[in-house]
């Protein structure tokens, strides 16, 4: 029988976000201008202007489309601008089979860190918007915290794995001006016997140290820190705005000193350009040395609309690796099978040589039944 996360009864700790847009209402289709059509703030630097592969007028769009049609915009800076996007949920149903897990959040649709290679560029094409404005136009899910208490409070979630960050970082740049992780995580913090993870690629996560140590008491979370290379040129070129590698890893360091599960997802590796046996040695030793419990690896998985934006900075950047992506992804978004076995033997190899595990730890938590709970204290 299901069982619920328990709601604690100490109330959330304030968010530290006053600049922030105020949020007032669940309502899914406020007044707001068409995309591209943002304001920029005084002595904001206005984005360069994309033009919207939708042709549409707002009226003919459905879904999320018409509900990113009608966003208001909220900023705009560092050429990009962001939207506030009304939605139903914050928790998503994932039935995809290449995951272990059927619950997701993503605060935030878009992200500002622009990898080359990132396989979520697709889910921009939803809003009828191209997949090379995803680091330019970012959607901040709108009521998140009250969203999020409500989602968490279903009873089909109850026992199920809950992954953040799975198509967005949700420790973009973002997260500093709007602080929607922050929310979902404080509403979390309320409850009793969830299991989540977050990935990311930025050492901001540090800042909710003492938010992940309160879910800690009685829920499971773990941390997969994503870090492609040690190299830093060659990080910058591939992940223009994430941090470096150096910092990620002294981020992962700072969580497992505080008591945090943490471990490193090299991911993506990218044929020709991060496999290198010394580049990965490096790595899964470096990983060791800050104290990761665990290294995962995966081979670059590239979807249409991230070809379509990849192979343009392969060309410019790295023309003598053209000719072998085509062969191995313009029909598949898999690389073949044989090389991805080779790269998987290798990690298997290298967790063997450094003592770390190949999937995240974490504590198994057995969600409480509330009113089992209440029946237990008054017969103390």
């Amino acid at each position: 029988m299901a069982t619920s996360p328990i709601l604690r009864s100490n109330p959330p700790t304030p968010l530290r976000h006053g600049d922030r847009p105020k949020q007032t209402s669940l309502t899914l289709f406020p007044t707001a201008a068409r995309h591209g059509n943002c304001e920029s703030t005084p002595g904001a630097s206005a984005p360069p202007p994309v033009e919207s592969r939708s042709t549409k007028p707002p009226a003919e769009l459905v879904g999320i489309a018409r509900l990113a049609a009608s966003s208001p915009c909220a900023d705009a800076r560092r050429g990009t601008e962001y939207y506030l996007l009304p939605v139903k949920s914050i928790l998503n149903h994932c039935d995809s089979e290449r995951v272990p897990f059927r619950w997701t959040v993503n605060p935030y649709r878009g992200c500002e860190f622009g990898c080359k290679y990132c396989y979520a560029r697709y889910t921009h094409e939803y809003m009828e918007l191209d997949g090379g404005e995803f680091e330019k136009k970012i959607y901040v899910k709108r009521d998140a915290a009250a969203l999020a208490e409500r989602d968490l409070a279903i009873e089909k979630i109850w026992g199920e794995h809950i992954a953040i960050g799975t198509a967005t970082d949700p420790y973009q740049p973002a997260e500093r001006e709007f602080g929607t992780t922050r929310a979902i995580l404080e509403k979390m913090a309320q409850r009793e016997g969830l299991s989540l993870s977050i990935t990311t690629k930025s050492n901001q996560v540090l800042r909710d140290i003492d938010l992940l140590r309160r879910i800690t008491e009685r829920s499971s979370i773990i941390i997969n820190m994503s870090i492609g290379t040690l190299r830093t040129r060659l990080a910058r070129m591939l992940e223009p705005r994430a941090p470096r590698p150096d910092l990620r890893l002294e981020a992962v360091r700072k969580l497992r000193e505080a008591g945090i599960a943490a471990g490193v997802n090299a991911m993506p590796i990218l044929p020709g350009l991060t496999d290198r046996p010394e580049d990965l040695d490096a790595l899964v030793r470096a990983a060791r040395d800050a104290g990761a419990q665990w290294v995962a690896g995966g081979v670059l998985f590239l979807m249409p609309s991230s070809l379509k934006q990849f192979m343009p900075f392969l060309e410019q950047k790295f023309p003598r690796l053209v000719r072998q992506y085509r062969e191995w992804y313009t029909r598949h978004a898999y690389a073949p099978e044989a090389y991805r076995k080779e790269i998987s033997t290798r990690f298997e190899e290298l967790r063997r040589k450094y003592g770390l595990g190949s999937r995240p730890w974490a504590p198994v938590l057995t969600p409480q039944n509330p009113q089992l709970a209440l029946s237990l204290d008054g017969a103390r």
